[in-house]
């Protein structure tokens, strides 16, 4: 009468909050001795108590099978409590389960009340082993004359379905009938079950679209029909038929229902279903659409959520619709809760088109610029910083989302990605894009330089018309220090400095003035930035100067000489402080630069003036080969980088050159040495008295020993001397297949040696192969460009040119084309043929050409050094030496 009860406990756990543990282990130590007793009340309340306790976290396994008796009380309100126990910690692997499958057979066929309490429990914790026992049991059930008893049997028949599913082919009629039962909380259940049973395979379910249908349009059972609508939607793609069918009942629903679960369920059925095409589809949608922008605009976030990811499965099939809430969907990019912002953001990307690409691109970008004042608290957080004291320190300052560094990056990268995608297919103005690219460099703040480096370089390779403009604007960034001071700052983007200097100097032609650009380009404060980009601000240097001096060439007047030994003074002294650099390719392009200023420099200085022509006086005898009037070396550089056009390179085009005839990738460039064969000692073999074998071994080893210097005079004699062909023995391949694998072993680790890792390409049956059909989104309207803050560049008015893409690229040379060549995504672009890659007609007159003398002999390899071998008196052993040194002509 003193033993503790579930109230009991809980009150005490309550009051030894500071010391639970040692409560708790006393508690567990009064139920072992409670649940070992004879009384089945004590026993049911040590096995309540610890049901809690499990609930808490502690373990009860322990007790399982004292779970089994109270299970098997015959007063129900003990039965129970032991199926309370055995639904919450019996798993399937739980030992005393295969006790209870009589005891269960036994309780299915008890009273009601024992029936209704069985049924919950083999529901929780049944097994394949008791799903296979109990099946006949649960079928029969099904035509129980009680309805709850009906309804649990369906419910549980569910369980004992995925456990044991070959009771399917048995349960299946019984469950159809279901449907038609007088109850209507058993036919709820009835389609509860074969909603989530069709989720793996549609198709057998098909013939139960009649009585479906019927529920469909007669019932008012919102949770019903919301099952019923998830079921028609894994239906519908199977049988098109049902699509005609379904659109007006659904669109009924749609305009009448106040359940916004039901409205929602019914937005996507259409959605997966397929029923947004045909002829009926377009109102249908545009019904659809106009729901979910009310959810978009809903204060409730997990409604703007599902609106947002529903609408995204509409857009590919009609992208007009979702275009008319735009400023609704740009709306939620700035909004507190971060996965509403994907969901925008993915929605934004999915309805970009070449309409709306630069409003779209503009108001998120929009999002990236500072703001002006900083936003105001809502409500609730003023609330919370009034109700809740805190020291002046410790308040936290409100954040806009906009600032977050994570969400700053992945706006700047689906900016990108919008721009880019199929090629810049929707990008109808590229001056815009470019300085979209500058706008993004600057107020990023985040960690896509690389990125906006790539496009940059990319862009203006592949877009000729865009060249001039970019090189105006590339200028302005190499002129503006703002990215040169914050080069070790976060999220700097200095990359693109790398871009600026790269572009000005490929397309140095399209500078008015360039050698304003050097003093920026050679500046001390260069040195902060990363080693990569000061390469390339050298290489740009040296591409700038060759320009500019070929063009002062062409005009040449010995007024220029001052100007030009300044400028070559100038790199020459920075080249030389970039020589001690400590990063290898910084001093290797500063040494080479520096070698070739300097010959000009000795050029400059060598240089005399020469007397101009007196005009009108034409010598009869011209001679062409005379010395020009302005130092030859300001051509020195100007040749080097633009001989040649530089293209973009197609993506296939290393995989498309054929390999040459003849190439063996896997013979060896070097023979590996042989291993030396072990051979036993002519004494030995004499001592056992084999005299003859003996002396054969000895002619053996003589012979080879002939042999092996015949093979060192082919290889160390006169080079000319023709080698035979060996022919490998069967053990020399397979130990030369040996040796090659062990160096691929080893090279397997080695972080400086390149291995491919793609598989061999295997046979493919091309017949089986599906052909599928891609539709294309057709040309849509968007709205128009809106007003957005200023930026650095973007506010520019840029020309309506229609730009040229090389989509394609450059193929080299005698490459075998491709099985299949993809057709063009835009009809505005103008491939490059193979033929493009040729020299560029410049714009600055041809000079003499030095002319060589022709009974100078020069060989186009040197004579071959030869080798003889001298053996040493005394000694067996030979030794290599050089009987006289090779003389080369020169």
């Amino acid at each position: 009468m003193w033993e503790r009860t579930l109230q009991d406990l809980i009150r005490g756990l309550r009051a030894n909050k500071k010391d639970e543990a040692k409560f708790i282990s006393k508690a567990v130590d009064e139920i072992r001795n409670e649940i070992k007793g004879e009384d089945m009340e004590l026993k049911a309340g040590a096995v309540l108590k610890l049901t809690y306790l499990d609930m808490l976290g502690y373990d009860m396994g322990w007790a399982s099978f004292h779970v089994v008796e109270v299970m098997s009380s015959a007063r129900n309100h003990l039965k129970s409590v032991g199926y309370l126990a055995a639904a919450q910690s019996f798993e399937e692997d739980t030992d005393v389960l295969m006790l209870t499958t009589n005891l269960l057979k036994k309780d299915l066929a008890s009273t009601p009340a024992d029936i209704a309490v069985t049924l919950n429990g083999v529901a929780n914790f049944v097994t394949p082993d008791l799903a296979r026992d109990l099946s006949p049991e649960l079928i029969a059930m099904l035509n129980h004359s009680r309805p709850h008893i009906r309804k649990r049997a369906i419910l549980a028949l569910y369980k004992v379905l995925v456990k044991y599913p070959e009771t399917s082919k048995h349960a299946r009629t019984r469950l159809e009938e279901k449907l038609e039962d007088p109850d209507p909380g058993v036919v709820a259940a009835t389609v509860n079950v074969l909603c989530e049973l069709a989720r793996y395979n549609p198709k057998d379910y098909l013939a139960l679209a009649p009585q479906l249908f019927q529920l469909l349009t007669t019932s008012s059972n919102n949770w019903m029909l919301i099952k019923i609508i998830k079921l028609f939607g894994s239906l519908s793609p199977h049988e098109p038929r049902l699509v005609k069918k379904l659109q007006p009942p659904i669109t009924d629903l749609i305009s009448t229902t106040q359940a916004i679960s039901l409205l929602y369920e019914c937005v996507h059925t259409c959605i997966i279903g397929g029923m947004l095409q045909g002829p009926n589809g377009d109102s249908l949608a545009r019904l659809c659409v106009s729901k979910l922008a009310a959810f978009v605009q809903d204060p409730d976030q997990n409604l703007k959520y599902i609106a947002l990811l529903a609408m995204t499965k509409i857009v590919p099939s009609h992208p007009h619709l979702v275009a008319e809430y735009q400023d609704t969907i740009l709306a939620s990019v700035n909004d507190q809760d971060i996965s509403i912002r994907m969901r925008a953001l993915d929605l934004l990307s999915a309805m970009v088109d070449r309409e709306n690409l630069q409003s779209i691109v503009q108001q998120v970008l929009s999002h990236l610029v500072p703001e002006s004042s900083s936003i105001l608290p809502t409500a609730a957080q003023s609330l919370a910083q009034h109700t809740v004291p805190t020291s002046p320190s410790g308040v936290v300052p409100y954040i806009s989302p906009s600032q977050s560094p994570a969400y700053r990056l992945v706006l700047c990268q689906r900016i990108l990605t919008m721009c880019s995608q199929s090629t810049y297919e929707n990008v109808t103005n590229f001056e815009w894009y470019i300085s979209v690219l500058v706008d993004l460099a600057h107020v990023a703040n985040v960690d896509v330089g690389s990125e906006i480096r790539d496009q940059l370089v990319d862009v203006v390779g592949r877009v000729r018309a865009i060249r001039r403009y970019a090189v105006r604007l590339m200028y302005q960034l190499l002129s503006d220090d703002t990215l040169l001071r914050n080069a070790h700052e976060e999220g700097s983007c200095s990359e693109v400095l790398w871009a600026a200097a790269w572009i000005c100097g490929e397309y140095c032609d399209e500078l008015a003035e360039p050698q304003k650009l050097l003093p920026n380009l050679l500046q001390p404060d260069v040195a902060s930035l990363s080693p990569e980009i000061i390469a390339v601000y050298i290489q740009a240097a040296t591409k700038i100067f060759g320009s500019w001096a070929a063009d002062v060439a062409q005009r040449w007047e010995d007024d220029d000489m001052l100007q030009v030994k300044s400028v070559v003074e100038q790199l020459t002294t920075r080249f030389s402080e970039l020589v001690s650099s400590p990063h290898i390719e910084v001093q290797e392009r500063a040494a080479n630069s520096l070698q070739l200023f300097r010959f000009i420099q000795a050029d400059l200085e060598a240089h005399r003036p020469k007397p101009p022509t007196t005009p009108g006086f034409a010598t009869p005898d011209l001679d062409i080969s005379a010395e020009p009037r302005f130092p030859k070396s300001l051509y020195l550089i100007q040749p080097l980088s633009a001989t040649y056009e530089l293209n973009p390179v197609a993506t296939n085009a290393q995989a498309s050159v054929p390999t040459p005839e003849g190439l063996d990738l896997d013979a060896w460039i070097v023979p590996p040495p042989r291993e030396a064969v072990p051979e036993e000692p002519a004494e030995r073999k004499v001592k056992k008295g084999k005299k003859g074998k003996a002396k054969e071994g000895a002619e053996g080893k003589i012979k080879r020993s002939k042999k092996k210097q015949q093979q060192d005079e082919m290889v160390y004699g006169d080079v000319l001397t023709p080698a035979e062909p060996e022919v490998e023995t069967p053990e020399e391949i397979a130990a030369r297949a040996r040796r090659k694998a062990e160096r691929l072993a080893q090279l397997k680790d080695d972080p400086y040696y390149i291995i491919s890792d793609e598989p061999k390409p295997a046979e493919d049956d091309v017949d089986s192969i599906p052909v599928v059909r891609l539709e294309g989104l057709p040309p849509l309207s968007g709205p128009s460009l809106q007003a957005l803050p200023a930026l650095k560049v973007s506010s520019q008015q840029f020309s309506s040119t229609s730009y040229a893409i090389v989509r394609d690229g450059e193929m080299p040379e005698g490459a075998v084309a491709p099985a299949q060549s993809s057709a063009p995504t835009s009809g505005q672009h103008t491939p490059v043929p193979h033929e493009s890659r040729t020299s560029t007609p410049s714009r600055l007159s041809p000079f003499p050409s030095y002319e060589v003398p022709d009974d100078v002999d020069r060989p186009s390899t040197p004579d071959p050094i030869k080798v003889t071998r001298v053996k040493k008196k005394g000694t067996g052993k030979k030794k290599r030496t050089p009987t006289a040194t090779p003389t080369v002509e020169t």
